[in-house]
């Protein structure tokens, strides 16, 4: 499995997003930026500067790993917030809410580690989107972490086979940055072409 043994928390959003897209990132280790990719790195880069402290009764630390040996993730989070005894992971987006839970899966994957390495339920996480300056509430219901742990095992599955997914067209392709590596409509364009013939 890719040099470890652990599942990165971001590779759970990247595989939501696009199975395709998760295999590149994370089997054939490729990037490539475009204007969604530079934003969305200048953000973390300001994010992820480790600190810690107080904002009002909230404690708040920036840019700690998260890990579970249960579930073999690891990752660095964005900013953990403890109020009330309560711990919640906060994940920065650069854009605004999109149509897709590949966020949702990334905030719960982070609440499962932060569950783990605090032995306290995490029931509660949210996303901040940069571009409207909101938090969105994520509830870490059952439904969300069934789908977070078979995500997780999906992940897991390609990692360790490193069979990569065929490239499958849709909405979500408009602004991916590997768009033209990929050529997700280029086979339904060559079956055209060859009933046309």
């Amino acid at each position: 499995m890719n040099n470890t043994e652990y599942i990165p928390i971001a590779a759970l959003n990247q595989y939501a997003y696009c199975p395709h897209r998760c295999w590149r990132m994370f089997c054939a280790d490729e990037f490539i930026d475009n204007q969604y990719t530079i934003e969305g790195t200048s953000l973390h880069e300001r994010v992820h500067t480790l600190s810690d402290g107080n904002r009002e009764d909230t404690w708040q630390i920036r840019a700690i790993y998260l890990k579970s040996e249960k579930y073999q993730l690891i990752g660095k989070s964005d900013l953990i917030e403890l109020e009330n005894g309560e711990w919640y992971p906060i994940e920065y987006k650069r854009g605004r809410k999109g149509e897709w839970e590949n966020d949702e899966l990334q905030v719960c994957a982070q609440a499962l580690c932060l569950e783990e390495m605090t032995g306290k339920p995490v029931t509660t996480g949210y996303i901040y989107y940069a571009q409207s300056h909101q938090r969105q509430l994520v509830e870490i219901s059952e439904e969300l972490r069934h789908s977070a742990i078979a995500t997780i095992k999906l992940v897991k599955n390609l990692l360790e086979t490193g069979i990569m997914p065929i490239a499958t067209y849709s909405k979500r392709c408009q602004g991916c940055s590997f768009y033209n590596q990929c050529l997700p409509q280029l086979p339904e364009k060559v079956r055209r072409y060859q009933e046309e013939i």
